[in-house]
């Protein structure tokens, strides 16, 4: 059986055969006779089966019968990051991590019984064959959707690289069906983006992680080599909702700024064994001995997990780092994750991770160095509707849009969700300045429309006031 490391969703391949070696050296007396009395259960196990199969008036198959029976061994552990995974969730989680994915390239969602489009990516396969947000999939390949779920209907549009989909689309717009052939393709996932800025003559570098994948180390190089070319004096690491990934990325970045032979975390097992983990050594080239001396601020906040407190704990406890935001979430736990037969898989956890000071941050949390409250227009998960309400309805869709109304300004009474006539003012007043037909109504048009103003409002940096105090910080450092 191969087995492969993972912490969140993977953990570190370097230090695999190690944790090999604890988790076979395990066995006692107690686990031989644990084995022992599973063996006898088997045959229980195999004559529940045969009693469901013959005399069930459900017709259940026999492989949902076994996966069902694998997955409440794993919720039996009462562990949140125990799990069985079935063939095509596993293959989900990998690619999640993965440097690049396989499709169309666009983001699709579910409303209102609709499947909809939300985003083409730039340059993708979509955007090149014509899709645009809001366009509602009708069929794929001539099959209508009905009785699909979101899983479905996304598995259907995969398919192998170099092959096409056709795709039946309904365009609100021009209030008519299209005929769309869209050719599969590799998308290149990017986890790391970053921009040189400038502020009162003061140069550095801001780099933001989504995760921490397959590429993330070598984007993340090429970033920093970038940043130091530009003359940046410090960096801001972005990792607000980050939620963790690989642990060998992490590894590579935490490296990249700390000393050679650093201790970043340990991993402790069941027995309480600590074994440390050290950086990876970085190249010697004059940009990397530049990156482990300039000022760097990390941002965080609840959203940031698992492999970006592993981060975040090695830069506060090692002092290399001033941390800004919210404290972090607070997982603290390791997941191994072993392949079946069937081709599904069995996530367990099996160690705990400390950070350096051997502090445990599980159900804690990486404190802040100094805390800042976010915009609250950076904190509403945006959504997509394309229902119709007027006053007098009540709907948490209506609820979403008081609360990013109330954001941009406009004077809302109340934000429970139920229409009332001050909302129905501000969305005249919002539709009047969007330039969209002035109805008093919550519409697609009217949701499109706020959507783009709130992605506007993020996309300018000045009003991310987390961000805006992590640059006043580093203009404190570079002036003293």
């Amino acid at each position: 059986m191969r087995r492969s490391r993972f912490f969140v969703f993977a953990l570190l391949a370097v230090i695999a055969t190690g944790l090999f070696l604890v988790l076979d050296g395990c066995s006692s007396e107690k686990g031989k006779n644990a084995d022992v009395a599973m063996k006898e259960m088997f045959p229980v196990i195999n004559e529940a089966y045969n009693i469901i199969q013959e005399n069930t008036v459900y017709q259940v198959e026999g492989d949902r019968l076994i996966e069902g029976a694998l997955r409440g061994m794993a919720d039996t552990i009462g562990d949140p990051y125990s799990t069985y995974l079935s063939k095509e969730e596993a293959a989900s989680h990998r690619e999640s991590l993965a440097g690049e994915k396989l499709g169309i390239g666009a983001e699709i969602t579910r409303s209102g019984g609709k499947y909809i489009i939300v985003a083409p990516v730039k340059g993708s396969p979509a955007e090149k064959a014509g899709l645009q947000p809001y366009d509602e999939i009708v069929r794929i390949n001539g099959e209508p959707l009905g009785g699909m779920t979101l899983q479905d209907v996304v598995k259907k549009i995969k398919g192998k690289e170099g092959t096409t989909v056709s795709l039946t689309i309904y365009r609100p717009d021009l209030g008519k069906h299209l005929e769309l052939k869209v050719m599969r393709d590799v998308i290149p996932v990017k986890t790391v983006s970053a921009e040189l800025m400038e502020e009162r003559g003061k140069k550095f570098g801001y780099i933001a992680l989504t995760m921490f994948g397959d590429e993330t180390a070598a984007e993340w190089k090429k970033a920093t080599d970038d940043m130091i070319a530009g003359g940046a004096e410090a960096l801001i690491i972005d990792v607000r909702g980050n939620p963790g990934g690989y642990l060998r990325a992490v590894a590579k970045v935490a490296g990249s700024l700390l000393p050679d032979d650093s201790i970043f975390a340990y991993m402790q097992n069941a027995q309480g064994q600590l074994t440390p983990l050290v950086v990876e050594p970085s190249e010697k080239f004059s940009y990397d001995k530049k990156l482990k001396n300039i000022p760097v601020v990390l941002l965080q906040d609840k959203g940031s997990a698992s492999a970006s407190e592993v981060l975040s704990g090695a830069l506060k406890d090692l002092r290399r780092g001033f941390i800004i935001g919210k404290v972090s979430f607070g997982k603290g736990t390791v997941q191994d994750t072993m392949e079946l037969s069937n081709g599904g898989e069995m996530k367990l956890t099996t160690h705990k991770w400390l950070t350096p000071k051997e502090t445990w941050i599980h159900g804690k949390g990486v404190n802040v160095d100094l805390e800042s409250e976010q915009d609250k227009l950076f904190t509403e998960h945006i959504r997509f509707s394309t229902e119709v309400y007027a006053e007098g309805d009540y709907h948490e869709d209506i609820s979403y849009a008081q609360k990013l109304l109330v954001g941009l300004g406009y004077a809302v009474d109340r934000e429970d969700g139920y229409f009332d006539e001050s909302t129905a003012l501000a969305v005249h007043a919002f539709r009047v300045d969007s330039k969209i037909p002035t109805e008093n109504i919550m519409d697609r048009k009217f949701f499109a429309s706020l959507r783009e103003r709130v992605e506007n409002y993020r996309k300018d940096k000045k009003n991310d006031v987390q961000l805006q105090v992590a640059i006043g910080y580093v203009h404190h450092l570079l002036s003293n």
